[in-house]
């Protein structure tokens, strides 16, 4: 039996009393729609706009800024002066995508609505925050209006939240941020390792003289433009949009639209280690390598690259298209407007290092080389099945399994 059990059989073992949130919490303001008695008690704070935030910003700050997203920025007591506010606090944004924040200390705060405890015998405030949390598609739901979207918080107010004995509140609280620190390591993990990728995929594409010859793409690849067609809901093959590309050059693997092979567009059938790169969009000029055994078809707006086999292995070429080396020439040559274009002409201008160009054997085998260092690290940093993103998926499902069921409480009966 966990301590979490032992403490309910001891101290609630029939049920825990739900309270509105009104009863036991004090909020930073009148609400218009609030009943006078619902509110006995305010606490105000000031509020700074966001343009007023943004310069106060110091890298080593030990005054938090409240944002209305969610954020990690600090300032200093010597910027906030009178403006500083001090405490334990619960706060979601009075307008924009709902999110719930918690804080403990000296803080300066955007336009959000605060709460805190009444009394911290009785509700914890960290067990506020994980509560509102656990309901925040609930309080999502309080969110309305045209254009930008405020809480209704009568509704907010009338929520119920179960309260159980303090020090059951406590140890529900000491599980959960161990979940959360957990998820925090590995996310800083992560972090580190997307830069030493990074680090190391620029490393590996510098060359001593000699060793490699730059090479104007349109001298050894061929360059073709997507099938235009309307996605179906089912069909023979898997239609390959611009939108199944995510930001990390990698297929989306969910939400798969499709179409039918005909005579018109068999040329467009992808094979294994086809390369796809994005034209426009939010991910324009992400090129993506298509690893998949099923048949599929690419749509417009993607352009398929082909390089002789004997010459160039696709995965080193798309290790070189996540590089610097690659985004340093393609945001030059991209067209302007307002959505950034990047079309084949422009793709042909991107010189592309080709090692040990004289020896085609040595050169394919340098390639090779380079990408299995440079796929260990890609499998860590970015794959959706094994990794550190796989890590941290796996451990936030399980957070979020298990705060829904620490949070969950029989009411007691009266």
């Amino acid at each position: 039996m966990s301590k979490l059990d032992e403490l309910i059989n001891e101290l609630c073992p029939e049920g825990v009393e739900y309270r509105y949130l009104w009863e036991i919490t004090s909020w930073d303001k009148k609400f218009n729609a609030v009943d006078n008695y619902k509110q006995p008690k305010v606490i105000k704070y000031h509020y700074l706009l966001a343009n007023e935030l943004k310069p106060m910003v110091v890298e080593y700050g030990n005054v938090k800024i409240l944002t209305t997203n969610t954020s990690d920025i600090y300032t200093s007591e010597e910027l906030a002066i009178e403006k500083l506010s001090n405490g334990e606090v619960v706060a979601i944004p009075w307008g924009g995508n709902p999110n719930v924040q918690y804080y403990k200390g000296k803080f300066l705060t955007a336009d959000n609505r605060i709460a805190t405890s009444n009394d911290i015998s009785k509700l914890c405030n960290k067990f506020l925050y994980y509560f509102m949390l656990n309901n925040l598609v609930l309080i999502g739901s309080f969110y309305r209006g045209s254009g930008i979207k405020h809480p209704s918080m009568k509704d907010v107010l009338d929520m119920q939240i179960p309260i159980p004995p303090i020090k059951v509140q406590e140890e529900i609280v000491r599980i959960l941020d161990t979940f959360t620190e957990l998820t925090a390591e590995l996310t800083a993990e992560l972090t580190a390792r997307k830069k030493q990728y990074n680090y190391y995929l620029d490393k590996l594409l510098t060359f001593e003289d000699g060793e490699v010859e730059w090479k104007l793409l349109k001298e050894i690849g061929e360059f073709t433009y997507g099938y235009a067609a309307k996605a179906q809901e089912s069909g023979d093959a898997r239609f390959v949009r611009i939108t199944d590309i995510n930001t990390n050059g990698k297929l989306i693997p969910i939400d798969s639209k499709f179409v039918d092979i005909s005579k018109g567009n068999e040329s467009y059938i992808l094979k294994k280690n086809d390369l796809l790169m994005a034209r426009t969009g939010a991910t324009y000029g992400k090129t993506m390598i298509f690893d998949e055994d099923y048949p599929a078809i690419y749509a417009g707006f993607l352009i398929k690259l082909s390089f002789p086999e004997k010459l160039i292995n696709p995965k080193y070429y798309w290790h070189f298209s996540q590089s610097d080396l690659f985004w340093y020439q393609a945001n030059k040559l991209v067209s302007g407007g307002g959505q950034p274009q990047f079309n084949a002409n422009a793709l042909k201008e991107v010189k592309f290092p080709i090692p040990y160009p004289n020896d085609p054997e040595l050169s394919l085998n340098e390639q090779e080389r380079i990408v299995s260092l440079l796929d260990k690290f890609d499998d860590l940093t970015s794959s959706i099945t094994k990794g550190l993103p796989r890590e941290i998926e796996l451990r936030q499902k399980q957070y979020e399994y298990y705060r829904n069921m620490l949070l969950s409480f029989p009411k007691e009966e009266i």
